[in-house]
């Protein structure tokens, strides 16, 4: 097996060569924002826009290559979360355009009384479209997390379920804190009363292998820029659940899943690069995770290469991340949200918050930038988390990032800023 190094792969993200203003290297450590692109998703963007560049369904060339394309994202991305079917697979512009619709797809068939969970630990694109049910009877019961390790209260969950629950929405990873949620044991609880439960996995795909059959999870929504793809939004469901549901749809449109929930044109340039993305993933696991081919001896071609790429990423991301949380904990006046125990780094993405004594998040943040530093601050959508730490008045928190082309050089310049600025 070849030993994983991003300096091995740091060539197919052209970004990553940048330089600032004062000829300071750029260092990206805001990946939960927005990862970079490879040159591979560039050249296929480009490629549709100059070869491939038509509207679907006509016999002539460029439009028939557009079917093609639009037919190889769909198996692209049914072959990255392991889905059974590339009919499943639903595009769009983003994760929270797609759920905003599918949500109110879905309560066309509730009646008032009805009700969903959802959770505080999760970013608002999966709390808002839920809670604007509320506008016609559907009644919305909230999931606590605990401040401490940032961790959803699942005791409570049994509580919260009952007859009445149509829905447990909630996310694969805390966007803000980085919390991994157990899914399948929310799902098997969910299960139980009878309620779907559909899944954020935004967060979570760039960083762990994804299978919704072994999750089983009725719905899973994701975004492509997570993982060094375009801005493209994605969202599985089981396909007898999606065909029988009414969507919101113009006339024309098929009348089978997907088409009928994917309105109007598509991103046409934006999935040629969704599969160019997927490929990259697949590419790395085929180069470098020929160790974990044992762990994933029931998957086979582009689904084993992928899984075998993200757990190659998991690995050297987990590694890098307990290397940066050594250094901030040793920082005087840190305060570091979410789990710190070592030993519980499978519960969690490489992602950290954190707040200094010193400097307020956004200060904090804009002095990073000086040195060619790449973060985000304040609440970065996640609204519920933020207030419930007791933070929305003091600036929320730094994020910081790791993804698997960033170094152990990155890491160690960042510590030292922050620790002279502490």
């Amino acid at each position: 097996m070849t030993s994983y190094d991003p300096k091995h792969i740091r060539h197919h993200f052209p970004a990553l060569s940048q330089t600032d203003d004062l000829d300071q290297p750029l260092v990206f450590f805001d990946g939960p924002g927005g990862t970079q692109v490879t040159q591979g998703v560039i050249d296929a963007m480009s490629d549709y826009l100059v070869r491939r560049n038509a509207n679907t369904h006509s016999a002539f060339l460029t439009s028939q290559r557009t079917d093609e394309t639009l037919a190889a994202a769909h198996h692209a991305l049914a072959d990255f979360l392991n889905a059974p079917s590339a009919d499943e697979i639903i595009f769009g512009a983003n994760m929270t355009s797609l759920t905003f619709a599918f949500s109110r797809a879905l309560a066309r068939s509730w009646q008032a009384g009805d009700e969903i969970i959802i959770t505080h630990l999760d970013h608002d694109a999966n709390i808002a479209p839920w809670l604007a049910l509320e506008d016609q009877g559907i009644r919305v019961r909230w999931l606590d997390f605990d401040p401490a390790d940032c961790t959803l209260r699942l005791d409570d969950l049994d509580d919260l379920l009952g007859k009445r629950t149509r829905l447990v929405a909630v996310g694969g990873a805390s966007n803000a804190v980085g919390t991994i949620n157990p899914i399948k044991q929310i799902v098997d609880r969910a299960h139980k009363v009878g309620a779907q439960v559909f899944v954020d996995a935004v967060h979570l795909a760039p960083h762990v292998p994804i299978d919704v059959q072994d999750l089983g999870c009725d719905y899973l929504a994701c975004s492509v820029y997570k993982f060094y793809g375009p801005h493209v939004g994605v969202l599985w469901g089981r396909y007898e659940l999606l065909d029988s549901l009414p969507a919101y749809k113009v006339q024309p449109s098929d009348p089978k899943p997907p088409g009928k929930w994917m309105t109007g044109t598509q991103n046409h340039e934006g999935l040629a690069g969704a599969t160019a993305a997927v490929d990259f993933l697949a590419a790395l696991g085929e180069q470098y995770g020929s160790g974990y081919a044992k762990a994933f001896s029931g998957y086979s071609g582009r689904r084993l290469h992928l899984k075998q790429g993200l757990a190659t990423i998991a690995t050297y991301e987990r590694d890098l991340f307990v290397h940066m949380l050594d250094g901030l904990m040793a920082i005087p006046g840190i305060e570091i949200f979410g789990i710190t125990d070592l030993d519980r780094m499978a519960e969690r993405a490489p992602t950290a918050a954190i707040r200094l004594d010193a400097i307020s998040p956004q200060a904090l943040s804009e002095r990073l930038a000086s040195f060619g530093i790449a973060t985000y601050a304040g609440h970065f959508y996640a609204v519920s988390v933020i207030e419930r730490l007791g933070l929305t008045d003091r600036g929320g928190v730094l994020r910081i990032g790791i993804s698997h082309y960033n170094t152990y050089e990155e890491v160690d310049r960042l510590v030292e800023i922050l620790s002279d600025l502490s």
